[in-house]
Order: structure tokens, then C-alpha cells, then sequence
């Protein structure tokens, strides 16, 4: 029989409670934004009066992505493999996208620091649990 002195749970615990607080900021985040276009849907009849006309589709890719990033993070906490690998996944098709893609435009690297954290401790709650 092995000994476990509980410190392995200690540190997974404490990792899983950041992650969830850090994805749970990430989704407060995400449903202020879509309320705000659609009240802005509602009133004006357009979710956003000053976007322009003709834009690539193209375009609509990067916030896609990033929107199944913050999915995944919601995702990890029933199930933290698969939510975790589902946000770190549309996060790096993120980056696919901007570079390849997108390639003239400069990448806005703090996105990194926000989005990809949470997935990143998911996993690692995830793996450690296992």
C-alpha cells in the first residue's frame, strides 16, 4: 500500500479552483459582450451599426475560435480533459488562422495570456486526477 500525504490533492485542488475562477471571469466576460450585441441587435436592428460592409469571411473565423475557446474552458468544469483540450485545440486554430490566414496583421499576444491559462490548468487537473 502506498502513502499519500495529500499534498498531490492539495496542489490539484488549488489548480482546479483557479482554473474554474479564471474560466468563470472568461464567461462573465463572454456574456456581457453577447448581451451587449444582442441589445444593440434588438434596438438597432444590427449587432454592430459600425461594422463594415464587405468584409472577408475570413474575418469571422478569429472570434469564432475564440469563442470555442472560452466554450471549452465552461465545458471543463463538468468534464476538465475534454474542455481543456477543446480550449487549448480552437485557441492554437486560432493562431493557424491569424498567421496563416491573416498573416499581414499583428497578433494581439495577450489574448494568450487570458484565454489560454485555464485550459492549460484543466488539463494539468485533469492528467494529475487520472
Amino acid at each position: 500500500m502506498t502513502k499519500d500525504n495529500g499534498t498531490t490533492n492539495r496542489t490539484t485542488n488549488m489548480m482546479r479552483r483557479i482554473a474554474r475562477i479564471w474560466a468563470a471571469v472568461l464567461i462573465g466576460i463572454t456574456l456581457i459582450i453577447l448581451i451587449g450585441y444582442g441589445v444593440n441587435w434588438a434596438r438597432a436592428g444590427t449587432a454592430d451599426p459600425y461594422a463594415m460592409d464587405n468584409y472577408p469571411p475570413s474575418e469571422n473565423l478569429i472570434p469564432l475560435t475564440l469563442f470555442l475557446s472560452v466554450l471549452g474552458a465552461g465545458i471543463a468544469w463538468r468534464w476538465e480533459g475534454w474542455g481543456g483540450a477543446i480550449s487549448i485545440a480552437s485557441y492554437l486554430a486560432n493562431l493557424a488562422v491569424h498567421h496563416w490566414i491573416l498573416s499581414p496583421r499583428p497578433y494581439p499576444y495577450v489574448l494568450a495570456l487570458i484565454i489560454t491559462p485555464p485550459g492549460i490548468l484543466f488539463l494539468a487537473c485533469w492528467w494529475r486526477s487520472r
